[in-house]
């Protein structure tokens, strides 16, 4: 058991499968009070009647007053789980840019802004950002979310330098492809990229909670990320172009 989170106060977005029901399962199994968030209301529910938790449904923006109230008035984790795995390029669809900001990243950015000052009156709390290898690398053939994943990237890091001093406690969760409803939903450059390396909900769950043990900022399922990130970092041009021509497989295997 993870002492960290023994009757902690626990939030989880978009728990209402995937990576999200995951999280709640292990964090209930680790002795927590889970609320269980999801847009679908049924599926929130299913969860939390499985886990023994407490189902809130709703936009993920705007559920914090009451899930903090169905926890007995204190948050002490919130998991920002809720995400859109939007594809397509810088054609598409302002409103298709609009919705990937809005849940990939001012969904966190609202949520912390509830949850900061009482965290920061009592000098403790933990974030647990759900991003994606793509915040720290990209994805063909989805602009909109490896863009927007860069954001949630780029929050969560604030929060932690900024906050760390103060208490609060950042995670980010960076897998690449998860066997979930958003890895079927990516198509073609989700099989050619993600599917050959793809893993369980309940490995990002594992990886998550060896982080919050070893206390890391930066939690990587896929261990091969961290190479993946430092070569980009080093050789920004050569990643580029190994890069491009995946993209330009991915486009002869659709011609075909």
């Amino acid at each position: 058991m993870v002492e960290a989170v023994q009757d902690a106060g626990v939030v989880v977005t978009g728990a209402g499968g995937g990576i999200g029901a995951a999280l709640a399962r292990r964090f209930a199994a680790e002795g927590a009070r889970v609320v269980v968030n999801d847009l679908d209301a049924g599926r929130a529910k299913a969860v939390a009647d499985e886990i023994g938790g407490i189902a809130v449904p709703g936009d993920a923006s705007v559920i914090v007053t009451e899930a903090r109230e169905a926890l007995g008035g204190t948050v002490d984790v919130y998991c920002a789980n809720a995400g859109v795995g939007s594809g397509g390029s810088e054609a598409a669809p302002e409103a298709v840019w609009a919705l990937a900001w809005d849940v990939n990243v001012m969904a966190h950015v609202r949520a912390a802004h509830e949850l900061l000052p009482d965290w920061l009156e009592r000098g403790s709390g933990r974030f647990v950002s759900t991003v994606s290898a793509a915040g720290l690398l990209t994805m063909i053939g989805a602009a909109p979310y490896s863009v927007t994943k860069h954001g949630a990237y780029a929050f969560a890091e604030w929060l932690s330098l900024t906050y760390r001093h103060r208490g609060v406690k950042v995670h980010a969760i960076c897998p690449q492809g998860v066997r979930t409803d958003m890895l079927t939903a990516s198509g073609s450059a989700g099989e050619l990229v993600l599917q050959p390396t793809a893993i369980e909900p309940e490995d990002v769950a594992d990886a998550l909670f060896k982080g919050i043990e070893e206390d890391r900022f930066l939690v990587l399922p896929h261990p091969e990320v961290a190479e993946y990130y430092q070569a980009r970092a080093a050789e920004p041009d050569r990643w580029l172009h190994g890069m491009n021509r995946l993209q330009r497989q991915w486009e002869e295997a659709a011609a075909r």
